[in-house]
């Protein structure tokens, strides 16, 4: 199910549809691997996995999409 953003956001942000993220696309999207992500996650410098299941966590792909802009736009 897509979030609606107030329509100032909608002409200057890409609409993103709001999934779970595993780890294996969370490693595709930042180019990390896991033990780094997981340091990062420790440190407080990257978005914090949800438990979806007993032995699954998962990552809100809002929360990675708004990290990886957020270091895009230091490198500016």
């Amino acid at each position: 199910m897509p979030i609606q953003l107030p329509a100032s956001e909608a002409t200057t942000t890409p609409q993103i549809e709001r999934h779970i993220m595993r780890r294996d696309e969370v490693e595709r999207k930042t180019g990390f691997k896991r033990a780094h992500i997981y340091n990062m996650m420790k440190e407080g410098r990257f978005p914090q996995a949800k438990r979806i299941g007993l032995r699954a966590v998962g990552w809100d792909s809002l929360e990675i999409e708004q990290w990886v802009t957020e270091r895009l736009a230091q490198q500016d």
